[in-house]
């Protein structure tokens, strides 16, 4: 049974803590949490995710860049990526995760867009694919309990 779900990104500010925030709100009785590959350890959200997540009515303004590490990757149940190439990190990183390291739409076959540094607009199509790869994994999570 999974009990704890770790989501994995580039530098932890962006992507996994609004993908985290998301699948905690949707299934609270999972243990969330989320790190970095290459983290900006220390950091806190990126002033636009924060605001996307904000105007969702979720707060990200406790969250802080943590660097990936096999502590982090032995405790989770499931660990989910941005990118197959963040998935293939993982699983060359450290090979007793295989078998439960996914990409977060591996469903849709995408992975998800890296808004870090470029336009609006792409954070808010990372917010988009985020939801809808989150919709997927609460379906999926759901069956398994």
């Amino acid at each position: 049974m999974i009990r704890s779900v770790m989501m994995v990104c580039e530098g932890n500010i962006c992507r996994s803590p609004l993908a985290a925030a998301l699948l905690a709100r949707a299934m609270p009785e999972l243990e969330v949490s989320s790190a970095g590959t290459h983290a900006l350890v220390g950091e806190p959200a990126h002033a636009a995710i924060a605001e996307i997540a904000q105007a969702h009515g979720i707060a990200l303004d406790t969250h802080v860049a943590t660097q990936l590490d096999p502590a982090l990757t032995r405790n989770a149940d499931l660990i989910l990526t941005m990118t197959r190439a963040q998935r293939d990190w993982v699983q060359a990183a450290w090979p007793y995760t295989r078998g439960k390291v996914f990409r977060l739409c591996d469903e849709q076959g995408a992975d998800v867009t890296d808004p870090y540094k470029r336009h609006r607009a792409l954070f808010d199509l990372a917010f988009a694919q985020i939801r809808q790869g989150i919709s997927q994994w609460t379906r999926t999570l759901a069956v398994q309990r």
